[in-house]
C-alpha cells in the first residue's frame, strides 16, 4: 500500500513542473486525492461493501470533479493533471505510470456488456479532452492527442490523432515527451502534399496553354 502511495506521489513530482513539494501533492492535488479515494472504494467493492464503495467514489467526484467508478482497475503511478471532468468507467483497466489530462473520458459506447471500457497499457498519455470509447486496448507507451476520439485499438509506441482518431507509428519507440498537442496528422500532411502537387500541375498547364496560343498565332 505504501509503495503504491509513494509511486503515486512520485508520478506527480516527476511529471508536473508546478509541484513544489510532496506535502502539497498529498494535501492539495485533486488528481492525487481522486486516485487515493478510488483505491479505498475499489477495496470496499472487492470486499462486497458496494454501497460504501459507491459512496466514497461519489463523495470524491463531488470534491474533485473526477469520477472514477469503484470497479475500475488502476495501476501505480497514475497522474491525473488538473482532472476536472475526467470520467473513468467501471471496467476500465489502467496500467502503471499513465498520465491523464482534464476532460478525458475512458468510457463505453453503450452497446457492450461485460468488458465495456478501454484498457490502457503502461506509460500511456491521454491528452486533454480526448475520448477513448470501447473495450479495446491502448498499447504500452502510446499517446492519445488532445481532443482525439479513439474508437479502436492503438498499438504500442503509437500516437492516435483526430476525430475519429487515426493511428500514427512513432518510430517504434517510446516517446518521453508529455506534449499532447504538437502531434503530426498524416492525413493533413498528405492533403498538403496533394495541394502542392495540384498547384504545380496547374502552373504547368497554364504554361502549356500559353505556348499553344503563341504557336497558333
Amino acid at each position: 500500500m505504501f509503495k503504491t502511495l509513494k509511486a503515486d506521489i512520485d508520478a506527480v513530482m516527476e511529471r508536473d513542473p508546478a509541484a513544489r513539494s510532496r506535502a502539497e501533492v498529498f494535501f492539495l492535488y485533486s488528481g492525487f486525492k481522486a486516485v487515493r479515494s478510488h483505491r479505498k472504494a475499489n477495496w470496499c467493492l472487492r470486499h462486497n461493501l458496494k454501497f460504501l464503495a459507491r459512496w466514497i467514489s461519489q463523495r470524491s467526484r463531488h470534491k474533485t470533479g473526477i469520477e472514477i467508478h469503484p470497479g475500475a482497475t488502476i495501476g501505480k503511478g497514475l497522474f491525473i493533471d488538473h482532472g476536472m471532468g475526467v470520467v473513468i468507467g467501471e471496467t476500465t483497466i489502467i496500467g502503471d505510470n499513465c498520465t491523464i489530462y482534464q476532460n478525458v473520458t475512458l468510457g463505453g459506447t453503450g452497446k457492450e456488456t461485460g468488458k465495456r471500457h478501454p484498457t490502457l497499457g503502461n506509460n500511456v498519455l491521454v491528452g486533454s479532452g480526448a475520448k477513448v470509447l470501447g473495450p479495446f486496448k491502448v498499447g504500452d507507451n502510446a499517446r492519445i492527442a488532445a481532443g482525439a476520439v479513439v474508437l479502436s485499438e492503438v498499438p504500442p509506441n503509437a500516437t492516435a490523432v483526430g476525430v475519429p482518431a487515426r493511428v500514427v507509428k512513432v518510430n517504434g519507440v517510446r516517446s518521453e515527451t508529455l506534449d499532447q498537442i504538437h502531434v503530426s496528422d498524416p492525413v493533413a500532411l498528405a492533403l498538403c502534399n496533394l495541394e502542392h502537387k495540384i498547384f504545380e500541375l496547374q502552373k504547368q498547364l497554364d504554361e502549356l496553354k500559353k505556348e499553344n496560343v503563341k504557336s497558333e498565332e
